[in-house]
């Protein structure tokens, strides 16, 4: 039978899926713990008018069994018009406050997925820079998307009815004690078969809810690396290889899916014959009960259709309990960020000064696998820094070290004599900055994508809302004097004022299409705006033409001039420009000087300017 053990390849692509962690069960607890104390209030009226309409659903079964008492002693007066009159409010009652148990139940889980996605996205943002570099793009979007998603469901739907049906059963069991006590014992007739079956599944369930999520991931990842670098693929002739993968990560995929299903198959069958046990066991011990004289016919009644609506409560419990274990998987993924320390630095670390120092510093990116090894560096302050070398030698990983987006695993890369792995994130960002070839351009005005690089002080001046109380008149000539003379540093003002709109053009997903050189245009004035002293230019003009990439770095050399630049160079007109170029070879750097220094040296540098020149 397909499913009956877990798939055979468990260790392979489901659980090494991702970078990120998974939160831990404590993580995970703490979590729903915090988010139910958030909204305790919303939580207990929830509770309260649950259990309102739990008691008014009881008075009809109490109202029959009444009746039936009463015509089996030969009453004669049976009250009917009271009897209908109780049984309609009953019924009235119970309408309304279910409808209000579904609206507070679905306005709790919405404001609890609200704070989940907040939460979710103020904790990723403040993650460091490296290890969001390092998480796959495939597991990002799944915990953005399909966890979410699946979250979605259980938090407008599972906690709340969760929640329900655990105090409607409650309710109604307490209702059979109450009205026909010697019934209660018959009810747990079933309930050895109900803990068996929920222990055999239960114990399988998460595990295997949370391959077949980690499988989506690694599919996810597959699908969009090779989207992404779909032109690679072709070039490199690789399209079958990548698509064996796809379909390796699929069949894993849907293996798990087929796992999962085989769980619940052999799940809600034994929840069905559980119902019909319960409600035989309670017909067949009171039958005799009733011949035994020790409850009445009414009694019977009442705890039969008692006994009956528990099928309700308990089929709601083990539906959305089910759910949870995909939600809680789901969930665990997205509060795994939280066992990652969102900033380790020294809040009072201070750089003394700008010079930038690498000593010793050897990194990789996997475990003995070493990208660097053995490099040293000094940068003067407002020295020009080309980094050049044969792809593949450890310039960018280079550049990211000195821009402190990774610590070194040896040795310390320093700036102003504090280390940049000791300082907070948000310091280092304030006196370096990396621009690389990954641009973004936000959804919303041409200005709030330039205005993002400002800082806050600043922002909240522009705004209209300085913190020396002094009026702004909000966002003015002056402030957009500054968005255009960024602009015209990037030789991106032409363009922009084109538009029909100028700085209140709507750019993004949904407004105007820009392409990719005006993208990247847009972050190297976010870069002037920013004004860091210390900048790493990972081929930043590369998305320009030659002779559009030579006139922007001219432009932005008039507007960088006495700031510290270190340029990761592919064209080598950019390291002729350069004060210093270090040439990395095989994660070395195995020449360092000037432009005529190195080409009258003859090494690597000078067969590297011969063969751009022709």
């Amino acid at each position: 039978m397909i499913g009956v053990a877990p798939p055979a390849y468990d260790p392979a692509a489901p659980r090494t899926a991702s970078t990120l962690p998974v939160g831990a069960p404590a993580t995970v607890r703490a979590y729903v713990a915090e988010l139910l104390r958030r909204h305790r209030r919303a939580f207990l009226l929830l509770v309260a008018v649950n259990t309102v309409a739990t008691i008014a659903s009881m008075v009809g079964p109490w109202i029959l069994g009444d009746l039936v008492e009463r015509l089996s002693q030969g009453t004669r007066d049976l009250r009917l018009e009271l009897s209908a009159t109780l049984f309609v409010l009953g019924l009235l009652l119970h309408a309304t406050f279910v409808r209000q148990v579904r609206l507070r139940g679905a306005m709790l889980g919405e404001r609890m997925l609200a704070d989940l996605r907040e939460d979710f996205l103020v904790r990723a943002v403040r993650l460091p820079p490296g290890v969001l570099e390092r998480a796959g793009t495939g597991d990002l979007l799944s915990r953005i998307t399909t966890d979410i998603d699946r979250l979605g469901n259980a938090m407008r739907e599972a906690v709340p009815q969760l929640t329900i049906g655990v105090m409607w059963a409650a309710l109604l069991l307490g209702g059979l004690v109450v009205t026909a006590p010697p019934l209660a014992p018959a009810v747990l007739v079933a309930v050895p078969l109900l803990v068996g079956v929920c222990r055999w599944y239960f114990k399988r369930a998460p595990a295997g809810y949370r391959s077949e999520a980690a499988g989506y991931a690694a599919v996810a990842a597959a699908l969009a690396e090779t989207v992404d670098a779909g032109r690679t693929v072709e070039a490199h002739r690789l399209g079958d290889r990548r698509v064996a993968l796809s379909e390796l990560r699929i069949e894993q995929w849907t293996a798990w899916e087929r796992y999962t299903l085989w769980l619940r198959s052999v799940l809600f069958p034994v929840i069905n014959i559980m119902h019909v046990t319960v409600l035989a066991s309670v017909l067949m011990l009171g039958g005799v009960f009733v011949l035994k004289g020790w409850i009445g016919v009414g009694q019977l009644t009442t705890g039969a259709l008692l006994a009956q609506m528990l099928v309700d409560p308990v089929n709601l419990i083990l539906r959305w309990y089910d759910e949870l274990q995909v939600a809680q998987v789901s969930l665990a993924r997205l509060v795994g960020v939280r066992d990652i320390a969102s900033d380790t630095g020294e809040p009072g670390l201070e750089p003394a000064g700008r010079d930038v120092l690498a000593d010793r510093v050897h990194f990789g990116y996997r475990e003995g696998v070493d990208v660097l090894r053995k490099v040293s560096l000094e940068v003067a302050p407002g020295t020009r820094l080309a980094l050049v070398g044969p792809s593949g030698a450890g310039k960018s990983t280079l550049g990211r070290l000195l821009a402190g987006i990774y610590a070194p695993r040896e040795g310390r890369i320093a700036l102003g004599g504090a280390e940049l792995s000791r300082m907070t994130a948000e310091r280092v960002r304030s006196h370096v900055a990396l621009v690389n070839q990954e641009h973004h351009v936000f959804v919303g005005s041409l200005r709030d994508n330039l205005r993002l690089a400002l800082p806050h002080s600043r922002l909240s001046a522009d705004d209209g809302a300085p913190v020396d109380g002094t009026d702004t008149g909000g966002t003015g000539d002056a402030a957009d004097a500054e968005l255009w003379a960024a602009l015209a540093a990037v030789d991106a003002d032409g363009w922009a004022r084109a538009l029909d709109d100028g700085l209140d053009s709507e750019v993004g997903s949904g407004g105007l299409a820009l392409t990719p050189a005006q993208a990247q245009q847009i972050a190297l004035a976010r870069l002037v705006l920013a004004d860091p002293h210390t900048l790493v230019l990972d081929e930043a003009t590369s998305l320009l033409d030659p002779r559009a990439a030579r006139h922007l770095e001219r432009s932005l050399a008039r507007v960088l001039d006495g700031r510290t630049v270190v340029a990761i160079a592919h064209r080598l007109h950019t390291a002729h420009d350069a004060d210093v170029i270090a040439v990395v070879e095989n994660g070395r750097i195995t020449e360092l000087g000037s432009h005529p220094e190195l080409v009258a040296a003859d090494g690597a540098y000078a067969a590297l300017w011969r063969s751009w020149h022709g």
